[in-house]
């Protein structure tokens, strides 16, 4: 059975651009037969400003737990995520504090993308030590992707798509061997 992974698109501004690199990674995984995928888009979910975790809210609407659902089951997640001025936009943050458990060693690639020279190489500090604040697995291996409104086009079809799927390649097989660990170490009995 294909291992599933689900792709988080972080940004909900009007015109954004790093949701290119989201569809970028679900054509990427799909061509190359290396998972079942979903784009989780934060802009569709419209979530209010936290309140508090879903385990404590007494009438979560059916968004809520189905967010809740797709984090659980994916095998591993790809957060995609713009930067903006050094960290990353509060749409994340606002889903990741609203669960808990179901980030506890979840494997997590971060890609993060911006349209400045450093791809959103800034935010990866910030997000990853939230990450680990929930015990969520972050990968080792990062992707930012520089000039993402030039570098990818709003279908995410990458520009040298040579030289990004070398890039991703590594990327995603870094993600699928901490999914392949996390799945052997689930089935030892400690």
């Amino acid at each position: 059975m294909m291992p599933h992974i689900s792709i988080i698109s972080v940004s909900v501004r009007i015109g954004r651009n790093s949701h290119r690199l989201a569809l970028y990674f679900k054509n990427y995984l799909e061509e190359n037969k290396l998972a079942t995928v979903d784009i989780v888009d934060l802009k569709a979910y419209n979530f209010p400003i936290f309140e508090e975790r879903l385990k404590f809210i007494k009438e979560p609407t059916a968004q809520m737990l189905e967010y809740s659902e797709r984090i659980k089951s994916a095998d591993g997640i790809i957060i995609v995520t713009p930067e903006y001025n050094g960290g990353y936009p509060p749409s994340l943050k606002n889903a990741i504090d609203f669960l808990y458990a179901e980030w506890r060693r979840k494997p997590i690639a971060i890609a993060t993308a911006s349209d400045g020279a450093f791809g959103g190489s800034q935010v990866i500090t910030s997000l990853q030590f939230s990450l680990w604040k929930i015990h969520a697995w972050t990968v080792p291996q990062m992707f930012p992707a520089p000039k993402v409104n030039e570098a990818f086009d709003e279908a995410g079809i990458p520009k040298d798509k040579e030289a990004t799927d070398k890039r991703a390649d590594v990327f995603i097989k870094e993600l699928l061997w901490c999914m392949k660990a996390k799945q052997y170490m689930d089935s030892q009995a400690f």
